[in-house]
């Protein structure tokens, strides 16, 4: 039977770590690459026996590269802390894997905010490509990384479970993370930002996520989402701007 890895990428991830790798254990091996956490992430982690690998963090994209040398599995599928995987999907996994069809598997993700389902904004529809050959798959980019696969592309019926934000606190540590990364990749790409970006271009996202993706159907989470998506967008944009200030003035 071809051997199935489920590789996962944590940092301070004690409150998802457990019920994540828990979800997991239709796998042969998990394998959790730290990027340093101060919690509880790797202790618990060791202790539902999965492989811990520390390694610094320098980008989803080489984070992601570096994982896929720390198992000998024939598949793998990639699996966020704040991801579970449903029984539906596990037998779906192994079936695919077993087959001995060679394909990249898209799966859809059921997202869940602050405890409530989201449905509509940039939620919808959710899929994301996770589970093939692990030599059939590579990643590029820092942020929002893009997978290249060497095999064709299918959907599995399967979902997974993404309990994307459960606390404000948290929410807003990865709002500043992320606007960081993206500041820097766009600097990277030779993007500029200007005050028209900073003006205009938070208005489009607002009114993409609450008008014309829907998200207004989601109720006043619905609403507060669009508009803290209307803050990112400014923030990355404003990032932008000064680091090519700083870049101007050296």
């Amino acid at each position: 039977m071809p051997k199935l890895a489920i590789l996962i990428l944590t940092y301070n991830e004690e409150v998802n770590i457990v019920p994540c790798i828990e979800s997991a254990a239709f796998a042969d091996e998990v394998v959790v690459v730290d990027s340093g956490s101060g919690d509880r992430t790797v202790e618990l982690a060791r202790q539902l026996g999965a492989k811990v690998v520390t390694r610094k963090f320098d980008g989803f994209g080489p984070q992601r590269n570096f994982a896929l040398t720390q198992t000998d599995a024939d598949w793998v599928m990639f699996l966020d802390a704040d991801e579970r995987i449903t029984s539906a999907l596990a037998a779906e996994m192994r079936s695919a894997a077993d087959s001995g069809e060679l394909a990249a598997y898209e799966i859809l993700r059921h997202n869940y905010a602050f405890g409530q389902r989201i449905m509509h904004g940039g939620f919808r529809p959710d899929y994301s490509l996770r589970f093939y050959p692990r030599s059939a798959i590579s990643w590029d980019g820092v942020v929002h990384e893009q997978a290249t696969v060497t095999v064709p592309k299918r959907k599995m019926r399967g979902v997974m479970l993404h309990h994307t934000y459960t606390d404000w606190d948290r929410y807003f540590v990865k709002f500043n993370s992320y606007t960081t990364l993206m500041a820097r990749k766009m600097h990277e790409q030779g993007r500029r930002g200007t005050m028209i970006h900073i003006m205009f271009r938070p208005w489009w996202a607002f009114l993409k996520f609450y008008i014309f993706q829907s998200g207004w159907r989601d109720g006043r989470l619905g609403f507060i989402l669009s508009a803290f998506h209307f803050f990112y967008t400014m923030a990355k944009y404003v990032k932008l701007y000064y680091l090519q200030a700083e870049e101007k003035n050296q």
